[in-house]
């Protein structure tokens, strides 16, 4: 079974947005503003995204690191 990836880039400060929103940008693992963080698609990752779309960038990768 392939395990498909997301690749998500932390694009918008959160600055100004409900405290909810800054704390899933923290559980995604984002440090600073530009980071690159890979995890493994599911509901839950995808929820945690859909809360925050209009912060970051969203990229589907194949199987460990294949583009």
């Amino acid at each position: 079974m392939e395990i498909s990836k997301l690749r998500i880039t932390w694009k918008r400060s959160a600055i100004g947005y409900p405290s909810n929103q800054r704390r899933v940008v923290k559980a995604l693992g984002f440090r600073l503003l530009n980071d690159v963080v890979e995890h493994n698609d599911s509901a839950q990752i995808r929820g945690m995204i859909r809360k925050i779309r209009h912060l970051v960038e969203v990229e589907e990768i194949g199987r460990e690191g294949e583009a």
